[in-house]
């Protein structure tokens, strides 16, 4: 499995320091087939689950919740139809405000006081209150890997897996690997032969845009480096070089406003591209006014993860997420995986149930969770600890492209769209 989640951990990263420079099993079906108005026993003490998420941050208040809350709506619907063995699931939220302090004091009041059995769905723009949580041994189940703590600790399961040693260290002696799986895709189902990338002058974007640039070189592509002032950035002038340079494919290492203005730009210099590639962070319903002044650029925009579409409303497991979070105004790819998170304790508690549901031994589920897929929500994953970093990995790709009026469209299987790619090193 590569290592997918890393383009969404390094573009926070981006954002962060550029605006800090401005200023498996299945979960059977008939758990779900209880009358909604079926209560749980009156004795039955509620399992208690913790949701860590930087709510309020630098980044934005909205960038992100959405994982915080595909898990609430999960845990709702599940205890609406008798919770887990009788048992109502307590979910109790803590907003670390983006900050390591913050951060910690999350952990403390959930792990330390209120005693949760695990965590689930965490996302935390800086965390540090990682270290007590694998101390504790707590299961964080399904967190987003913005950081490099799920490549360092036990007891903490990405949403995407982990292949490192997981021993206190990030990685492989410090270095993370990156699969090309991305490009290759592009080169091979689209013909892409010409690739920009687009970066601030600012040095965790420009450091991300390398990192870019190597991996498409290592596919073959001829690429093209575009800089921009981060205080002044001159969008047009970019645009008409890669109207010039006839780049197939637009990859970036910039903000979300700084990417609707080089969309913006491009539709008006007649920048038509095959795809501008964008992330599962930015898989989202939002787009038609996020884009709004770019329809060119709007719909040529593809995004790539490591979970189902979260519009494939054909499929019966994300029917069931797009019936449960209805009233949301707003949809996207991180809710989904949020729910997968809750749906990931859920079957480790009920594998518990008959011997007692404690951190042990949902813990010891997640370490047997090779595979897993959510119900078919997620690409297999796994989490091996593997002595030496892979040279090359066979890795999957879910793939959607935005298209006016129908939203984000899947493109082929996720499950059949796989390459065996090499694994660049990096350091984080």
């Amino acid at each position: 499995m590569g290592r997918r989640s890393r383009v969404a951990e390094i573009l926070v990263a981006v954002l962060l320091l550029a605006l800090s420079a401005a200023c498996g099993s299945r979960l059977p079906e008939s758990d779900f087939d209880h009358d909604d108005r079926t209560p749980a026993p009156r004795d039955a003490v509620p399992l208690r689950v913790g949701i860590i998420t930087s709510a309020t941050s630098p980044v934005g208040g909205s960038a992100f919740t959405g994982p915080r809350d595909g898990a609430r709506a999960f845990f709702d619907r599940l205890n609406a139809r008798g919770g887990i063995d009788g048992r109502r699931v307590e979910v109790r939220t803590c907003d670390d405000g983006g900050s390591g302090v913050g951060n910690n004091e999350c952990v403390h009041r959930l792990v330390e006081e209120d005693r949760v059995v695990a965590l689930v769905a965490t996302t935390a723009l800086d965390y540090a209150g990682a270290s007590r949580v694998s101390r504790a041994r707590v299961p964080d189940i399904g967190g987003q890997p913005i950081g490099t703590a799920y490549d360092t600790f036990p007891h903490l399961y990405g949403i995407y897996g982990s292949l490192a040693p997981r021993d206190g260290t990030p990685g492989w002696d410090g270095k993370l690997y990156g699969g090309t799986e991305v490009y290759r895709y592009f080169k091979r189902e689209h013909g892409a032969r010409t690739a920009a990338v687009v970066s601030y002058n600012q040095s965790a974007s420009a450091a991300y845009a390398r990192l870019v640039e190597r991996g498409l070189r290592a596919e073959g592509y001829k690429v093209v480096a575009e800089q921009v002032d981060f205080a002044l950035p001159n969008f047009r002038a970019v645009a008409a070089d890669l109207k010039e340079q006839g780049a197939d494919l637009v990859f970036d290492a910039i903000d979300g406003h700084g990417n609707a203005r080089l969309c913006q730009a491009m539709d008006e210099a007649g920048a038509d591209v095959t795809a501008k590639v964008t992330n599962v962070q930015n898989w989202t319903s939002t787009v038609a006014d996020d884009y709004k002044d770019a329809p060119r650029c709007r719909n040529a925009l593809w995004a790539t993860g490591a979970s189902r579409n979260f519009e494939d409303t054909g499929n019966a497991a994300v029917q069931e997420f797009r019936e449960a979070t209805k009233d949301l105004r707003t949809h996207s790819q991180w809710q989904l995986e949020g729910w997968a998170a809750a749906r990931w304790f859920t079957d480790a508690a009920k594998s518990c149930a008959t011997t007692g549901i404690t951190r042990a031994c949902v813990d010891a589920f997640m370490n047997r969770s090779q595979g897993y897929t959510a119900g078919g929500l997620l690409l297999p994953v796994r989490f091996d600890r593997l002595p030496e970093p892979p040279k090359s990995s066979r890795t999957c790709l879910s793939v959607a492209r935005w298209q006016d009026g129908e939203g984000w469209v899947g493109q082929g299987d996720m499950n059949r769209t796989c390459f065996t790619v090499p694994q660049l090193a990096y350091a984080p």
